[in-house]
Parts: C-alpha cells; structure tokens; sequence
C-alpha cells in the first residue's frame, strides 16, 4: 500500500469508520462507472408522464387537497438502500420556493439542486448529470420565481452598477447575461430576467452537455422551464424554449 493510499484510508476511517472506510478508500471509479455497485432500480415513467405528474401536484397543492405521499418509517425504510426519482428540480434557495410542497412529492422522487437564482454551475451540473445517468431521471425542471432576489442582485448590477460583498457578486455573475439579454424589454425587469435566466439554463443543458444530450435525443429525457408564482402558488411550464 503507497502512502496515498494509507493517509486516504486513515482519511475515511476518521471521516467513516469501521469496514465502509477501507470500502471507501479503496473506491477509484473511472469516468463512466456507476456510483453504485450492480444495476439499480429506476423509475419506468417517460419524460411526459413524470411532467404531468409534476402538474397534476401543483394542481393539488393550490387546492390545499391531502397531501399524497407517505412520510413515515415505513417508507424510509422502503427507500434507504436506494432512490428512484422521476424528477431533477433545478430551482432556488428562496425558503418560500420548496419543491417538495409544491408539488406534492415526498421521499425519494425529487431530486433537488437549489441554490439562489437557480444556476448551474460545475456542481451543480454533475448532480444533474448524475441523476439522468446514474439514477435514469427521465425530466429535468429548472425552475425561477416571482420576485427572485438572486436576479434582483443582478438587475441591479447592470441597472445601477451596483456592487456586492463577499461572494455575492459571484453568485449573481452568471445571472447578469440573462439580465442583459432583456434590459430592452418593456414590463418589469426583474420577472423578464427571472424568465430569461430560465431559459439560458434550459438552452445550455439542451445543447451544450454531452451526458444529457444522448438521452434527449432519444426521446429517454425532456428539459423544460417553470416560473414559481408566490402570489397564486401557482407553477408554469415552458415547454417550448
């Protein structure tokens, strides 16, 4: 055993302990393998069928009817050694925006990547490619919202030339072309950039990105827009990008 390999087990006995760490340690998977070891479930629905799905919750959710999945031990315990999500939910960190809710999902079928303006960037990414490649998600959503502070920041940057501490004016970067592509526009600037960021994200994961390209070409995945409105809670899809 080379000394890499000795401080990389001593790392996950420390970090894991017990059998799971030398497991772990030992664990070099080359691009392409599956994270997890022998073939895995996954959901048998198609990209339509998971959208209305998605619809049909929403729907549900704006009428307050009963909340449809299970929550308890026993469905924990049914999905602990693996997950089958018909589902990847690209959407914001906002606490008033949480998927779950608003589309009346429970555990194990939505597979979440938040963080604030709904962007994507290298980790995010690789979660989505993860979930189509590894997991078999037929339907990726990538979702803004009404009033979004994320693309406010970033209105405000090109607006105002406004500047933000911190890491916030990072995190705003990749919102600002969206913002650019609509200052022109009539209406409200900031949901004319929430709806253009969403369509940005949606064009680049469609066209640019080899693991998802593949399976939308063969018809096994469909990438769409949504827009949250927090006012009627009510969830629209833009299918046609």
């Amino acid at each position: 055993m080379t000394g890499i390999d000795k401080s990389r087990r001593a790392f996950f006995r420390r970090t894991c302990g017990g059998a799971a760490a030398g497991a772990l340690a030992g664990a070099i998977l080359p691009v392409g393998t599956a994270f997890a070891a022998g073939p895995a479930a996954r959901t048998d629905l198609t990209p339509d069928q998971a959208l209305q799905l998605l619809k049909e919750g929403n729907r549900d959710y704006l009428t307050d009817s009963a909340y449809r999945a299970g929550e308890n031990r026993d469905r924990r315990i049914e999905i602990a050694r693996g997950q089958t999500p018909f589902a990847v939910l690209v959407s914001c960190s906002d606490s008033r925006v949480p998927p779950e809710l608003l589309f009346g999902r429970g555990l194990g079928e939505l597979f979440i990547v938040r963080n604030a303006g709904n962007t994507v960037d290298t980790s995010a990414l690789g979660s989505i490619e993860y979930a189509v490649a590894e997991l078999g998600v037929p339907l990726v959503v990538v979702m803004g919202h009404e009033r979004c502070g994320a693309v406010a920041a970033a209105v405000s940057v090109v607006r105002d030339n406004a500047s933000f501490a911190g890491s916030i004016g990072r995190m705003v970067e990749p919102i600002i072309p969206a913002v650019l592509a609509v200052r022109d526009q009539p209406g409200d600037m900031v949901e004319n950039a929430v709806r253009s960021n969403v369509r940005r994200i949606v064009r680049r994961l469609r066209e640019a990105e080899p693991l998802l390209v593949d399976p939308l070409e063969a018809g096994k995945l469909k990438i769409v827009g949504a827009r949250y409105d927090l006012d009627d809670g009510v969830v629209e899809f833009f299918e046609d990008i």
